[in-house]
């Protein structure tokens, strides 16, 4: 019998507003995971990146999808959720001005978590 092995799933969204379907299917993989007990990194580029502010997932409407301020929040409450540093630099935010619990990072530690032993890495 094989033993269980820790898995890591890191979703990338790369869509925001400018592709609602594609932003919302990142989140809801990603919550989905982290409530199932998955660890989880979700990592916030592109226009996704305004999402790791205050008040900006509360904005984001989507017929027939589940609030992304709730998956979000589902994310923060057990995995990881990390934005981009050039992403964040473009937009013109730093650190300070994240969620509590957001991370902001470059390609480096990227690439480290999807290189990790059992890593499942998903673009959106």
């Amino acid at each position: 019998m094989l033993a269980h092995m820790a898995r890591t799933l890191v979703v990338k969204a790369t869509a925001g507003a400018d592709s609602p379907e594609r932003c919302s299917q990142a989140f809801t993989v990603a919550a989905t995971a982290a409530a199932s007990g998955v660890d989880v990194s979700l990592w916030l580029t592109g226009e996704s990146a305004w999402y790791a502010l205050p008040g900006r997932a509360q904005e984001f409407e989507l017929a027939h999808s589940a609030p992304l301020a709730e998956l979000l929040h589902v994310i923060l409450s057990s995995g990881r959720v990390t934005v981009c540093t050039q992403c964040a630099a473009r937009r013109e935010f730093g650190q300070d001005d994240v969620l509590p619990g957001v991370r902001i990072a470059g390609a480096a530690v990227f690439v480290e978590e999807c290189m990790a032993d059992g890593a499942q890495a998903l673009v959106y």
